[in-house]
C-alpha cells in the first residue's frame, strides 16, 4: 500500500477513536449530570472539559444542565428549609403550649398544696401549723378553765361540807339545848304542880 493510503487509514482510525472517546466522555458527563451531588457534577464537568491555555472550555449543554441541576438543588434546599422553618414554628408553638400547660399545672399544684396545707377556721384560711397551734391553745385554755372550775368546785364543796358540818353541829347543840330547856320546863312545871297540890291540901284541912 502506498503512504497516502496509510495516512488516510490512520486519519480515519484516529478520527473514529477521537469520536468514540468524545462520545464516551459525553455519555459519562451526561450520566454524572443526571445523578450525584452538585459538587461531584462540577468536578466531573471541569475534569472532562477541554483546555485552552489557562482556560477550561466547557460545553454549553453541560453548563445549562449544571445550572438547571444547581437551581433544582437550591429549590429543593429552599423547600426543605421552609419545611424545617415550618416544623420549627410548630415546635415553638407546641413548646409554648407545653410551657403554658406546665405553668398552669404548677399553679394548680401550688393551689392544691396550699389548700392541702391550709384549713378553714371560722371562715378564714389558715395553715395547718397555725390551725394546730390555735387548736392546742384552745385545748390548753379549756384545760385551764376546767382546772379552775374543778378547783372552785372542790373549794365550794369543802365550804359546803364545812357549812353542813357546822349546821349539823349547830342543830345538835340546838336540839340538846331545846331538850335541856324542855327538861327544865318540865321540872319547873312539876314543882309548880307539886306546890299547887300542897296548897290545895293545906286549904282542905
Amino acid at each position: 500500500m502506498k503512504l497516502p493510503h496509510y495516512l488516510f487509514v490512520l486519519t480515519v482510525v484516529l478520527s473514529f477513536s477521537k469520536a468514540t472517546y468524545a462520545q464516551e466522555k459525553n455519555v459519562a458527563v451526561e450520566e454524572a449530570l443526571k445523578q450525584g451531588k452538585i459538587e461531584d457534577q462540577f468536578d466531573i464537568v471541569i475534569k472532562k472539559s477541554g483546555r485552552y491555555q489557562d482556560y477550561k472550555v466547557i460545553k454549553q449543554v453541560w453548563v445549562n444542565k449544571l445550572k438547571a441541576n444547581t437551581l433544582d438543588s437550591i429549590k429543593t434546599l429552599e423547600s426543605k428549609l421552609n419545611e424545617t422553618n415550618l416544623q420549627i414554628t410548630k415546635q415553638k408553638s407546641t413548646i409554648t403550649g407545653l410551657e403554658e400547660s406546665l405553668a398552669k399545672t404548677n399553679e394548680n399544684l401550688t393551689a392544691v398544696t396550699n389548700e392541702k396545707d391550709s384549713m378553714s377556721f371560722f371562715g378564714a384560711s389558715v395553715t395547718k401549723s397555725s390551725y394546730m397551734t390555735i387548736m392546742w391553745l384552745i385545748v390548753a385554755g379549756l384545760l385551764l378553765f376546767l382546772g379552775f372550775f374543778i378547783f372552785k368546785f372542790k373549794n365550794s364543796n369543802t365550804i359546803t361540807l364545812q357549812a353542813k358540818k357546822t349546821l349539823a353541829e349547830t342543830e345538835a347543840e340546838f336540839e340538846d339545848h331545846r331538850r335541856r330547856a324542855l327538861e327544865r320546863e318540865q321540872k319547873v312545871m312539876r314543882k309548880l304542880q307539886d306546890e299547887i297540890n300542897k296548897q290545895r291540901k293545906a286549904g282542905a284541912k
